[in-house]
């Protein structure tokens, strides 16, 4: 080939657009069946709320502890009156010892209540099974306590106040109740854990 010729090729080929080829395609690095990861979700708005209602019945029923504490030295002398109600011949030692007797029991069982559903509102917020039937005993037995009262300890001139205190008590651990038993809280609380596949950026919320 002539030296003419060989120059007008190489012309022509500095003039013709350079081709790049594509770039091969690449697997992914994530995969839609990618294997389960446990997260911490929020809980949906119902079980938030009966964790409310109890933290605020656990306010009440600490200060009807104390208020009934408080006055333990008025209410003895009108607890010994109702006790000679059911006899009259015994000594007053005797009276006085009941009467002792039937305030620590009133007192020791508000405070065993109280300790024994701030323990249940622990296991029910780790979804523990059955935590709800634990629950509605403990209301049954303030049930009790509150229908009792008024012949036993919520006497006098403060015995009304007292009993208003834990008859709120009652009514909040109610709606406690209730709320936790919605649907969308029993879901919760039968899933026990909250799951996710991936690594996917954020955990967001439950049940919004």
């Amino acid at each position: 080939m002539s030296r003419s010729r060989r120059n007008d090729i190489s012309a022509v080929t500095e003039h013709e657009p350079e081709h790049t080829r594509a770039a091969p395609h690449r697997p992914p690095t994530s995969s839609d069946n990618a294997a389960p990861v446990m997260v911490k979700l929020t809980p949906p708005f119902e079980v938030r709320l009966s964790q409310f209602f109890w933290i605020v019945s656990f306010a009440v029923g600490a200060f009807a502890a104390v208020y009934l504490f408080v006055l333990r030295e008025e209410l003895l002398p009108l607890i010994e009156k109702v006790a000679r109600t059911v006899a009259d011949d015994r000594s007053d030692a005797t009276y006085t010892s009941a009467a002792d007797i039937l305030f620590w029991i009133v007192f020791g069982t508000l405070v065993g209540i109280l300790l024994t559903q701030i323990t249940l509102l622990v296991s029910f917020t780790s979804r523990r099974p059955n935590v709800r039937w634990w629950q509605l005993g403990t209301l049954m037995l303030l049930a009790v306590v509150v229908t009792l009262s008024p012949e036993w300890v919520a006497l006098g001139d403060h015995g009304a106040q007292f009993q208003a205190t834990i008859a709120a008590q009652t009514g909040l651990v109610v709606l406690a109740l209730l709320c936790s038993i919605l649907p969308r809280a029993i879901r919760w609380s039968a899933r026990r854990v909250d799951v996710r596949r991936g690594l996917s950026q954020g955990s967001g919320s439950a049940d919004l």
